[in-house]
């Protein structure tokens, strides 16, 4: 079969390499049908994730046909549709059991991608299969539900519930991209008085309007905090969620959010952020991190297929599954193809 392999930093290739087998009894091998590139990935390409080494193949989000399972897989059969989740669960330990799938101890968590072979492939292997796939509900599309393998869950999550977004609220969305448009959909669930997206571009302050954005900011030349504080009587936004994953975006969320606040930071960070606990302290402000857990799948699936939640608009460029190279160079210069979510499927 083909796969994407990492060669190390900015290297990486479509090339052949053997196909997956079953190696414990609760694998399953999933034919991929549909799949798609992350941040994470090019944070990986970048060389900020250490523990992604030579040879291992990206990618941890696809919608898939089961091929074949182990010995000890219970609840999915070969020609099964499933989404192949980026966090894989054992099930049984500690965090497992707290559906802190993220914190795995047993083998799983984040692995995908990361500490064995990932998604971006003809097929792959899924450990703890029965705990980290999640049936298809009848209706809806391999791109809809492929936006649930992470941003979705991640979004919703990390951000709108551990920001504790409640009716009436002004959530204030800094960062325009997938993770954040996804959160902004999420938040719109809780019914906000007003949800604020902040970004630096305007094709992707148009797509947060688009998802349900009241009010859109463009940075490089209005005064986020004024607008907040201009619909807040002069307080700051009840929530802020930091979606991008740099110093600057997570100090303007602490700057936003009023006492008593929440700040969500759901963007990946590769440097130190500065921390102003001589501001915050006396302000009551939470602050909330967090790797997603995707223990809100289920009920995003049924939102999704009870057509209350749409992130299917969220993809803006398709390809065959051969085409990862050009998929890449498409998604990692955004800024000038203004990619959202890019698509690649077998079936194209």
């Amino acid at each position: 079969m083909h796969a994407v392999v990492y060669h190390g930093p900015g290297r990486k290739s479509w090339e052949e390499v053997p196909k997956p087998s079953i190696q414990d009894d609760t694998d399953a091998v999933v034919k991929v049908d549909s799949v798609t590139i992350c941040g994470t990935d090019l944070h990986i390409l970048k060389g900020d994730v250490p523990a992604v080494t030579e040879g291992r193949i990206l990618g941890h989000e696809a919608v898939g046909t089961v091929e074949s399972v182990g010995s000890g897989v219970k609840n999915l059969s070969p020609g099964d549709r499933v989404l192949v989740s980026c966090i894989t669960a054992c099930g049984s330990c500690r965090f497992c059991r707290e559906a802190r799938y993220g914190q795995c101890l047993g083998g799983g968590g984040w692995i995908l991608g990361h500490l064995v072979d990932g998604t971006q492939a003809e097929y792959v292997r899924v450990p703890f299969a029965d705990t980290s796939t999640f049936a298809i509900p009848a209706g809806v599309t391999d791109e809809e539900v492929l936006m649930l393998a992470d941003i979705g869950p991640t979004g919703y999550e990390v951000g709108v519930l551990n920001g504790h977004v409640r009716p009436g609220d002004v959530v204030a969305v800094v960062g325009a991209g997938p993770i954040g448009l996804s959160s902004i959909m999420g938040a719109k669930l809780f019914s906000p008085a007003h949800v604020v997206a902040i970004d630096l571009a305007e094709s992707r302050l148009e797509a947060a309007k688009r998802v349900g954005a009241d009010v859109v900011v463009n940075a490089t030349h209005d005064d986020a905090l004024e607008v907040v504080r201009g619909l807040t009587d002069g307080l700051g936004a009840d929530v802020a969620i930091e979606a991008v994953g740099v110093p600057g975006t997570f100090e303007q969320c602490a700057a936003l959010v009023r006492p008593g606040g929440t700040v969500a930071n759901v963007g990946v960070h590769g440097k130190p952020a500065t921390l102003h606990l001589e501001d915050l302290w006396i302000r009551d402000v939470t602050i909330t991190t967090g790797l997603v857990d995707t223990y809100s799948t289920p009920t995003l699936l049924r939102l999704l297929a009870s057509r209350q939640l749409d992130l299917g608009q969220l993809v803006t460029h398709r390809f065959g599954l051969g085409d990862f190279m050009q998929a890449y160079e498409v998604f990692a210069n955004a800024a000038d193809t203004q990619a959202l979510k890019v698509v690649l499927s077998a079936r194209s």
